[in-house]
This record gives C-alpha cells, sequence and structure tokens, in this order.
C-alpha cells in the first residue's frame, strides 16, 4: 500500500469507530521516519484503545504490516506505527498537554 492509501486506510478505521478531531499532518519534510501523523481523539480509555484496536485489526486483515502498538496499558495514548503512517489515539486532555499539532506543524529556524 502507498502512503497515501494507507494514510486513508487509517481514517476509514478510525472513523468507523467515531473518532474525533481527525487532524493529517504531512511530516515527510521533517521526518525520515514516517510521511503521515495522523492523530485523533477518542472520549475515553475504552474509546482510545477501541479506536487503536481497531486499526491494528483491519490492518492485520488487509496484510498492512504493524511496526509497533504502544500505550495500550494506560489507553491515555495508544500510538500505531504503520512505517509510513504512524497514529496517534488520544484523550483530550492528553492530546491538549502535549499538542503534537503545534510541534509538528512548526518551522524550525
Amino acid at each position: 500500500m502507498q502512503s497515501a492509501e494507507l494514510k486513508q486506510f487509517v481514517i476509514d478505521k478510525i472513523e468507523d469507530l467515531k473518532a474525533k478531531d481527525i487532524v493529517v499532518l504531512d511530516v515527510n519534510e521533517q521526518s525520515n521516519v514516517t510521511d503521515f501523523m495522523v492523530i485523533c481523539s477518542g472520549t475515553s480509555k475504552t474509546h482510545v484503545k477501541a479506536i487503536a484496536e481497531n486499526v491494528v485489526v483491519e490492518s492485520k486483515r488487509a496484510n498492512v504490516h504493524i511496526n509497533g502498538v504502544e500505550g495500550r496499558d494506560s489507553s491515555e495514548w495508544v500510538l500505531v506505527d504503520l512505517g509510513d503512517v504512524i497514529l496517534h489515539v488520544m484523550q483530550d486532555q492528553t492530546r491538549d498537554f502535549y499538542q503534537l499539532e503545534k510541534l509538528w506543524s512548526e518551522k524550525p529556524e
């Protein structure tokens, strides 16, 4: 799957579970690790975990390689690394604290 296809695949899967405030960042100019970061919110720990797990299950079903999953235990912030796309599923307070959108949209001086 190409980067753009994988990005859309992830967006479709998180929308299936009603993820909130979906933001897609094209970071291929800033990072040699990934092309896109998809950031979204869940309404509770259970919702965050369910969104991330849905992406993991559907990725396996579609034969998409998963490099890793972090944060399942606490479920305040779950990261799913799919290589060209990294998904961040966060609770609102965690997302407000870390402000990934702001961090990755700032231009280095």
